[in-house]
């Protein structure tokens, strides 16, 4: 227990570069504090002790807005983030070094019984507000999308974002555990090429009926083309500006 512990304090000053001393770590870190409520919880709950575990786990839920089940497996140099509103199931497994930000739920899908929460690899990293449901296996090096939901079994060295995940396979290029913004996003991908798409069909339909109807075109009044023509150019504005800002 004590290595662990002396584990998840040092990890902190890896990977947050606002820790400065060890004070404030000890005293200011909610996610280092939950995790030493619960690996006591945790001895207790092995050895058989009853209540006193799920006691101390409401305690540490009190004082940090963090809930973590006594039963639940917790490797070494384990990094919450902030941590408030994270979740973690009683048959939940977290690998060592595994970095995990605030509002994060390894949660189960039903009442089932037997393990019924996630495992997770080395070295994972679950971005905010990420939901990690139901008996599944996240291997080593798995990056979770800030918001994504995840519900089915993630090989090694994958990222996986979106509602519910995809896994975006990174080859050839490391993504650091704290820069999320590098996460690819697959749907923005696929709405991008969609509307490439729809965009080139378009232009072929007009070349068609340039070629097939140009004497009609010539003939229209211009006050009735000129409006057709401003919407268009509306339309296509608020398409640009929305794709613009979604970062598609």
């Amino acid at each position: 227990m004590l290595k662990s512990l002396i584990a998840d304090f040092k990890i902190i000053f890896d990977r947050d570069p606002a820790a400065r001393n060890w004070m404030e770590v000890l005293f200011c870190y909610p996610g280092l504090q939950a995790l030493m409520f619960h690996r006591i919880a945790h001895w207790l709950f092995k050895v058989g002790v009853p209540f006193v575990p799920r006691l101390i786990s409401q305690i540490a839920r009190f004082f940090t807005g963090i809930e973590i089940h006594p039963g639940a497996t917790i490797g070494q140099g384990v990094f919450i983030d902030h941590g408030m509103g994270v979740v973690i199931g009683e048959t939940a497994i977290v690998g060592d070094y595994a970095l995990i930000y605030q509002g994060v739920t390894l949660g189960g899908t039903g009442k089932e019984c037997g393990k019924r929460h996630p495992t997770l690899g080395e070295n994972v990293v679950v971005g905010a507000g990420a939901k990690v449901l139901g008996n599944i296996q996240l291997g080593n090096n798995v990056r979770i999308g800030a918001g994504s939901v995840v519900l089915r079994d993630v090989p090694s060295d994958c990222t996986v974002v979106g509602v519910p995940g995809r896994i975006v396979y990174r080859a050839g290029e490391r993504v650091e555990p704290l820069e999320h913004g590098r996460l690819p996003d697959s749907e923005a991908q696929v709405i991008r090429a969609l509307v490439d798409r729809i965009e080139n069909l378009e232009q072929q339909l007009q070349m068609l009926q340039t070629r097939d109807s140009l004497a009609v075109c010539y003939a229209m009044p211009a006050a009735e083309t000129k409006p057709e023509g401003e919407a268009c150019r509306l339309r296509d504005r608020v398409i640009d500006e929305f794709l613009d800002g979604a970062g598609i």
